[in-house]
C-alpha cells in the first residue's frame, strides 16, 4: 500500500486535524510527497501564516484557492431559491464540501496525485460530502481517511501527537471547541456543548465571532431593505453589490443585531444525533426576506409544493452529499423555473435576534389588493362563495349522511 502512493492532495485547513495529518501521512504513506489545498470559502484569518504551516510539517507546496465567489453563486444561492433548511440548519458546512472537493479532483488531475486525503472523522457527515464529491469527478481515485486508519482516538490524543512533533496550534485543550468557519456561518461542537443540558455560552468573551447575543445588541432596530432578480438577492439598501460583498455586509448587520444563532440537536447522516450551535447571520436575514417575497409571488399550488416537496428534498441531498447527482441537478433547474418572477424589495427590522418583516413589493405581485380588500368592490361577488362551498364540502356531506343513515339501522 505505501509503495503504490507516491503523492497525496490533502484538503488542508490548518486545523488540529489536517495539522497532524501531514507528517502522519508522509509516517505510513513511505514518505509520499504531500500537497496541501486550502479551499477558501470564506475563513479569513484562518489562513494566515497557513503556506509556512503547511511547508514546515512536511508539504511540498499549498494552493490557497478563493473560492467565495463561486461558492455562493453555485452553491448557497441554489439552495437559498430553494429555501432548503436540514432541520432548520442553513446547511453552512453541507454545501462547502462539494465546493471544496470539485476543486481537490482539479488540482489531484492537474498535479498527477494518486490519492486525495481528507481530515474528516468517521462519525461526521463531511466524509461522505467529500468522497462523494471526488467520486463524482475522479470516480477511480484513492480516499485516504486517516480517522479511519490511526490509532488516534480523541482530540486530546490528537493534540498529544501535535506536540510530540512539534506542530503549531492555534488551540489548547480548554478551548478546544471544534469549529467550521466559512462565509455563510460558523459552527460550534464539543466540549460543554456535547451535552444537551448545557445553554451555550453566548456571553463569554471569544465564543461568537459573527456577532452578538440577542441581549448585547442594540436597544434600536436596524431596517435593512433585499433586493431580488429571480431569487437572487444583488442589492442592499439600493446598493448593488457582488455576491461576495453582499454576504459579508449582511453578515455585519445580522451580527451587530444577534441574529442568525441556532441551537439543535440534529440527525447526522450516519445515524447519530449531533449537538451543535450555529451563527449564520447573513443566512438567517436571506432565508426569511426570499421566502416572504415568494408569499407575494408564487402561486398557492407552487408554493406549497416549494415547502413541503422542494424544500425538504433540497437540503437532504445537500446535507446528505448528493449534490453532484441527477436529481439534485433537476431540482435546481425546477427551482431556476420558480424563481423566474421572485423579483422585488423586501424591508426587514432586525431587533434584538429577530428578523421581522416590515413590507415587500414586486412588479410581478400576485397580491389584488381590490380583491383581498375588507372594503366594498366590484370585482367579487361574495354569493359566489356559497357554490363553492357547497361543492367543497359535499364528500364531507355525504359522509355525515351515510354515517346518520347507518346508525339508525
Amino acid at each position: 500500500m505505501a509503495k503504490e502512493i507516491k503523492k497525496v492532495v490533502l484538503a488542508y485547513s490548518g486545523g488540529l486535524d489536517t495539522s497532524i495529518i501531514i507528517p502522519w501521512l508522509k509516517e505510513n504513506y513511505n514518505n509520499c510527497e504531500v500537497i496541501a489545498v486550502s479551499g477558501d470559502v470564506g475563513q479569513g484569518t484562518e489562513l494566515d501564516g497557513l503556506e509556512e504551516k503547511a511547508i514546515k510539517t512536511g508539504a511540498s507546496k499549498l494552493y490557497i484557492e478563493d473560492l467565495k465567489q463561486e461558492y455562493i453563486e453555485n452553491y448557497i444561492w441554489p439552495c437559498l431559491k430553494a429555501d432548503a433548511k436540514y432541520e432548520d440548519y442553513l446547511l453552512g458546512t453541507s454545501h462547502a464540501r462539494p465546493c471544496i472537493a470539485k476543486r481537490l479532483v482539479e488540482i489531484a488531475k492537474a498535479e498527477g496525485a494518486d490519492a486525495i486525503c481528507h481530515g474528516c472523522t468517521g462519525k461526521g457527515n463531511d466524509q461522505v460530502r467529500f468522497e462523494l464529491a471526488i467520486k463524482a469527478f475522479a470516480p477511480d481515485m484513492k480516499i485516504i481517511a486517516p480517522w479511519r486508519e490511526w490509532s488516534i482516538k480523541s482530540r486530546d490524543e490528537e493534540i498529544d501527537y501535535a506536540e510530540a512533533h512539534n506542530i503549531p496550534l492555534k488551540i489548547n485543550r480548554e478551548t478546544n471547541y471544534s469549529k467550521d468557519k466559512n462565509i455563510w456561518h460558523l459552527s460550534h461542537e464539543g466540549l460543554d456543548l456535547e451535552n444537551p443540558a448545557n445553554e451555550p455560552q453566548y456571553n463569554k468573551p471569544g465564543f461568537l465571532e459573527l456577532g452578538v447575543s440577542p441581549e448585547q445588541a442594540p436597544d434600536e432596530p436596524t431596517y435593512v431593505t433585499i433586493h431580488f432578480e429571480k431569487g437572487i438577492p444583488t442589492a442592499v439598501d439600493g446598493e448593488e453589490l457582488g455576491a461576495v460583498e453582499l454576504v459579508t455586509k449582511l453578515n455585519k448587520l445580522g451580527g451587530a443585531n444577534g441574529i442568525g444563532l441556532l441551537d439543535i440537536v440534529e440527525n447526522r447522516l450516519v445515524g447519530m444525533k449531533s449537538r451543535g450551535v450555529y451563527e449564520t447571520p447573513a443566512g438567517t436575514i436571506l432565508y426569511k426576506a426570499h421566502n416572504v417575497l415568494e408569499t407575494i409571488t408564487l402561486d398557492k399550488e407552487t408554493f406549497h409544493y416549494m415547502q413541503s416537496q422542494i424544500a425538504p428534498k433540497m437540503a437532504d441531498l445537500t446535507y446528505n452529499g448528493q449534490w453532484f447527482t441527477p436529481l439534485r441537478e433537476a431540482i435546481g433547474a425546477f427551482v431556476d423555473k420558480v424563481n423566474e418572477n421572485v423579483t422585488g424589495d423586501v424591508k426587514l427590522k432586525l431587533y434584538k435576534g429577530n428578523v421581522i418583516n416590515a413590507g415587500v413589493t414586486s412588479p410581478y405581485t400576485l397580491y389584488d389588493e381590490e380583491i383581498a380588500t375588507f372594503d366594498e368592490d366590484e370585482v367579487y361577488d361574495q354569493k359566489d362563495s356559497a357554490g363553492f362551498i357547497n361543492l367543497f364540502g359535499l364528500p364531507i356531506k355525504v359522509q355525515a349522511k351515510l354515517k346518520a343513515k347507518n346508525s339508525a339501522e
